[in-house]
């Protein structure tokens, strides 16, 4: 059989033709720059054999051609087809080959070229194109390139003229590099970053290496920089200007060859630090015989080691509080804005994130110019992962391939070339999730060669054997906690490179992982997965706007919404998850002192900063009134150390029944470059010694009974309550004619489904049948007296064909005022072996009447809460609508539970009902049935009744992060036990609600 022919696109020892070496990115450039972002003529092909003949020539017509804007992918401007797979190739796995069809995009412009230009050196960059292209000139090909993910740039200075030029570039969606980019995302195609054109003097400054390193002491500045030129002479003239613009440093030379090095010490340096960002700005002039050229570097003096176990900053271990970030635009795609990207980096700064992978490549160029100001460390990630070969149990099929040497080296070599210089960068990634072998050898190896100063992280080395750190992605925490403890894995640095998956509703459990990386010197934390959410906007005929994911346009095969797993919503609305990720890496930490209430431990958790820059604003509260307030400003704990802090607190005439409190903000003294003055890093909260207990009189009145074969009603103070005698639930409660309640409550252990529990749903759905639960009456009766009437009922609550459930006995006491006080009782009936593990909650569900929209309630809050993931939310008494008590996540799934209730009443602009429990409990309030959430693939899809649905929780489990990693922790599930709940129900004025609540009954 005659050997198949391989194409440019399909040849991996190819790395590229014409391509200039890489070099570092730079600050400043006096070189004429001249953009060619904007309108190209396309022209989209099922394959690039079918490219008209001369179509890279000046002269080629291309009338009939469309119009696309560059920087964009193809594919959001509607060529193409969308197709989301986390893990799978679109094309069978035959390296190098790639589809016979491959589509491929012809782009095509002209650009006019100044007469001036003409003596000098003009090269034309590419950003970023996915995920080959070649390109001519004027009819004449000046290069090919891939790596979707890294500039390319060629020496065009042969081909133009002055004045009207012709540029054309052909990119094809598949190409030998696509094997290495099998990252999770979205398979998007084009030129998707920008174009330019850069005019040079012949004798110029071509690139620069800086060293910003520190002496042993870690006190003074040891500054280097390797400088290659275009050609050797003239006379180049250097200055290192401090974070302030003072001179630092300052030299002159003359190179006799086109390669050099200068240096100097910095007596007293300013260190970087992603807490203190001090960058320091080398500024070079090169006079030659053609003019000047300048260019300007930032960097930053800092020292990093590793030491026994840890990695060192400056000699000092750190802890990375970091989140994965993607290139990722929900109208754009991999298009991106700088601007954008510079929000991102504030919104990090802002939430308490310190680091940031860029997974799973290098970003673009802006973005870190952004961490190095703002200060974020960073790891920088090859782009290269070949995960699909492990769907097919080949999974070091190419990674172990010599014949796939050069383009593993390429890939890491040219991201160090391009971002050696930027001082946030503390680790070089070969790759994710591409197994190991040889090649990835081989591509530590020339990292090494060029920079020495940063430490090596692959995630896919399990041994550890040629990397800096260990790194593992979703450890559970019973395992981190091992790899805490032990020196396994050569006693190398832990780096969690991933956890926390935000995907949906979640993750859980950040606080448990945040207490492990404390505890362990070793566990130096890690990185969430991910920063936001991969939803591509679409507007619906109505004006409504969706984020679509996987299969919302028939692609198959896919993930479907495993894109959906960022900490911030698409259109970058910051999730619940964000919110509660700021509160567990909060720099600073309060506790009240064991033998004090007045006493106060503040800890400070910064590696770099004393507490000098932050103050603790203190409030007094009964939840929704503000008693009295102070600030402490002169803490002063050194990194790492904790102090005692002073806060008496006292309350005069304290309200009957209230519950005070000491709330602790922990804000920025002064204002930062990422935030103003007053920003808030954290809050604590303390509940204080004071309560003056006080109860009431029930007011008195009568209550009525009557009953006929099928119903059961009470009367007292206008209210009347219907209990149904075949069900054996209570049908209605209305006040003067109003109904308030309309069903319930009746025992539920079903909430609609979360991404997190993706490996349980099915169980719970279709083996267990918890949302099929339904109760059977066994008995009812009712017992008057002249003030009371109680209903005893018993049930059994169980689900379809299953022999676990529950006894049931509820008692309903409704009093002569018109209250209600329910109490349940339930006890556990078990089927060991052929039962849930646990159960999604143990509650009861209430239908209430859909006029009664306005929600207020004491508990956790301002928003959701669930047993593993409130550190964000603080007591209090809060009031929103229903609205408010949804969020809207992109797939519709549980939402809005708040945890730690004592009271919650709904209301209508006058009156409504107040429900209040011995024991504190877990509410949502909707307007729409699990059910409705778990068929509606959209939030506009999801069907509202016209009635309100209450679930009162005893118990509801937790979120985790099991969509991928952890699972909720024992403590945050619900077992199948006996339980108890009781509670209150009364009509009230809207007005009354607070004095009602705190109103106790004798």
């Amino acid at each position: 059989m005659q050997e198949r022919a391989k194409k440019r696109w399909e040849d991996q020892t190819l790395t590229g033709i014409g391509r200039l070496p890489a070099r570092a990115s730079r600050f400043t450039d006096s070189s004429a720059v001249e953009s060619l972002n904007g309108e190209w003529k396309f022209l989209y092909l099922a394959a690039p054999e079918y490219s008209p003949q001369g179509f890279e020539q000046p002269d080629f017509n291309t009338d009939g051609w469309d119009t696309i804007p560059v920087p964009s992918c193809w594919q959001t401007e509607g060529y193409d087809h969308m197709h989301y797979t986390d893990v799978l190739y679109l094309f069978p796995l035959n390296p190098p080959f790639v589809p016979s069809e491959n589509p491929a995009g012809i782009y095509k412009r002209s650009f006019e070229v100044p007469a001036d230009w003409m003596e000098n050196t003009t090269i034309l960059r590419f950003d970023g194109a996915d995920s080959a292209y070649d390109v001519w000139v004027n009819g004449n090909h000046a290069g090919y390139s891939k790596v979707s993910r890294l500039p390319a740039e060629f020496d065009i200075s042969s081909y133009i003229n002055a004045g009207t030029n012709s540029l054309t570039v052909r990119v094809y969606k598949w190409s030998d590099g696509s094997y290495l980019e099998d990252q999770d995302m979205w398979w998007f195609s084009g030129i998707y970053r920008d174009v330019t054109l850069l005019n040079s003097p012949k004798q110029r400054i071509e690139d620069c290496r800086i060293h910003g390193d520190l002496d042993p002491s870690y006190t003074d500045g040891l500054f280097s920089a390797e400088i290659r030129l275009s050609m050797a002479g003239g006379a180049l003239s250097w200055t290192l200007s401090d974070p302030e613009g003072k001179k630092a440093a300052e030299g002159t030379v003359s190179p006799a060859e086109k390669t050099f090095s200068i240096e100097a010490k910095i007596p007293g340096v300013k260190k970087w630090t992603a807490e203190t960002p001090a960058l320091y700005t080398l500024t070079m002039t090169l006079e030659g015989d053609a003019g000047a050229h300048t260019v300007s570097f930032r960097t930053g003096f800092r020292k990093i080691e590793v030491k026994g176990n840890v990695f060192t900053v400056n000699g000092k271990a750190i802890l990375l509080n970091g989140a994965n970030h993607h290139d990722y635009s929900p109208e754009g795609g991999r298009r991106v804005d700088p601007e954008v990207m510079r929000q991102d980096v504030l919104m990090m700064k802002r939430h308490n994130i310190n680091a940031v992978r860029f997974s799973h490549y290098p970003s673009i160029e802006a973005i870190y110019d952004y961490c190095d100001e703002y200060g974020l460390y960073v790891i920088d990630e090859a782009d290269l992962e070949c995960h699909g070969f492990e769907w097919a149990h080949i999974y070091d099929r190419i990674s172990d391939d010599p014949e796939w040497e050069a383009a593993y080296v390429d890939r890491g070599v040219r991201m160090v070339e391009r971002d050696y210089n930027h001082p946030s960068i503390i680790m070089w990634s070969l790759g994710n999730e591409s197994s190991f072998g040889v090649n990835f050898k081989r591509e530590a190896e020339a990292i090494r060669a060029l920079d020495s100063s940063r430490l090596i992280h692959y995630e896919g080395d399990f041994e550890a054997e040629i990397t800096d750190v260990y790194s593992t992605m979703y450890t559970w925490l019973g395992p981190l906690k091992e790899i805490g403890a032990t020196k396994v894995k050569h006693n190398k640095p832990h780096v969690h490179c991933e956890y926390g998956h935000a995907m949906g509703n979640g993750p859980g459990c950040l606080a448990d992982y945040e207490e492990l990386y404390h505890t362990y010197d070793r566990l130096q934390g890690g990185f969430v997965w991910e920063w936001y959410d991969h939803g591509i906007r679409s507007e619906e005929e109505d004006g409504t706007v969706t984020y679509k994911y996987g299969g919302c346009y028939g692609d198959f095969p896919t993930n479907g919404n495993f894109c959906i797993d960022g900490y911030l919503m698409p259109d970058r609305t910051p999730s619940p998850a964000l919110l509660e990720l700021k509160q567990v890496f909060c720099p600073v930490s309060v506790k009240r002192a064991a033998e004090s209430t007045d006493l106060y431990q503040v800890k400070n958790w910064y590696d770099f900063k004393t507490l000098s820059g932050v103050a603790l604003s203190c409030t007094v509260t009964d939840g929704k009134t503000a008693v009295s307030s102070f600030t402490i400003d002169n803490l002063s704990a050194a990194p790492g150390e904790e102090e005692l802090v002073l806060l008496p607190c006292t309350v005069e005439n304290p309200e009957g029944n209230a519950d005070y409190y000491l709330n602790i903000r922990v804000v920025e003294k002064e204002s930062t470059s990422y935030a103003p003055a007053g920003h808030e890093l954290g809050v604590f909260q303390f509940l204080l010694p004071v309560k003056k207990t006080v109860y009431a009189e029930r007011k008195a009145g009568t209550v009525s009974v009557a009953e006929d074969a099928a119903r059961l009603t009470v009367r007292a103070a206008g209210t009347e309550f219907v209990f149904n005698k075949v069900t054996g639930v209570l049908a209605s409660m209305e006040k003067s004619g109003k109904t308030l309640i309309s069903r319930g409550p009746v025992v539920t252990v079903d909430r609609a489904d979360i991404d997190n529990d993706m490996y349980k749903v099915y169980d719970w759905n279709n083996k267990y049948f918890v949302s099929r639960g339904m109760e059977q009456l066994e008995y009812m009766t009712v017992r008057q007296s002249d003030d009371r009437a109680a209903v005893y009922i018993q049930k059994y609550f169980g689900c379809y064909c299953q022999a676990w459930g529950f006894k049931l006995s509820y008692v309903y006491t409704i009093y002569g005022d018109g209250s209600m006080d329910v109490s349940l009782n339930g006890r556990a009936v078990r089927n060991r072996e052929f039962e849930p593990a646990f159960l999604p909650r143990i509650g009861v569900e209430l239908y209430a009447a859909k006029p009664l929209w306005n929600v207020s309630w004491y508990g956790l809050g301002p928003g959701e809460s669930y047993c593993d993931s409130r550190q964000a939310a603080i007591m209090g008494i809060y009031e929103t609508d229903v609205d408010g008590m949804h969020t809207d996540y992109v797939k519709p799934q549980e939402n809005g539970h708040r945890e730690k209730a004592g009271w919650l009443a709904i209301c209508d602009r006058e009156e409504g009902i107040l429900i209040k429990a011995k024991e504190q409990f877990g509410f949502n309030v909707h307007d729409y049935t699990a059910e409705a959430l778990r068929k509606a693939p959209y939030p506009r899809d999801i069907k509202r009744e016209d009635y309100l649905i209450l679930n009162l929780d005893y118990r509801q489990s937790g979120l985790g992060s099991n969509s991928c990693g952890q699972e909720q922790t024992e403590s945050c599930k619900t077992p199948i036990e006996d339980f108890t709940m009781a509670f209150s129900i009364r009509p009230v004025k809207r007005e009354e609600i607070l004095s009602e609540a705190r109103t106790e009954y004798k």
